[in-house]
């Protein structure tokens, strides 16, 4: 898989109807994992934790604001750098935290992939997920 950078946007509790949306617009294929699926405790189960438009052209990630977090600008939309080269990723993320601020350090996942987060100098949110995509 190659690298790619996809837009991650966080909604306030209306993912699916967004994506849905989307997707009457651009065609393509809906999936939506929520914090159930996963058995995250202390979070509605039937919170969107990630949910994937994807076409032929592109994808759009989204996900569920939790309750306190913020829909402003800074907060809303975030880049998820995706792709499967474990050396050159980590090379990059490390590479955006310098003279940021690393909120999740690398680390694998239940979902089999490894994942982090991480602001950079200039206030950016960028997501790092490594390995399979969802």
């Amino acid at each position: 898989m190659a690298t790619a950078a996809i837009p991650y946007i966080r909604f306030a509790g209306d993912t699916r109807e967004a994506l849905g949306f989307y997707r009457s617009v651009f065609g393509g294929k809906v999936e939506v994992n929520t914090f159930g699926d996963f058995n995250v405790p202390d979070v509605p189960p039937d919170a969107v934790m990630h949910a994937a438009l994807t076409t032929d052209e592109f994808a759009v990630y989204a996900y569920d604001a939790m309750p306190g977090e913020s829909l402003g600008d800074a907060a809303r939309i975030r880049i998820a750098l995706v792709g499967d080269d474990l050396e050159s990723l980590t090379k990059a993320f490390n590479s955006i935290a310098e003279g940021g601020n690393v909120s999740m350090p690398l680390t694998p996942q239940q979902w089999g992939a490894t994942y982090g987060e991480v602001v950079d100098k200039y206030g950016i949110s960028w997501m790092f997920n490594i390995g399979p995509a969802s």
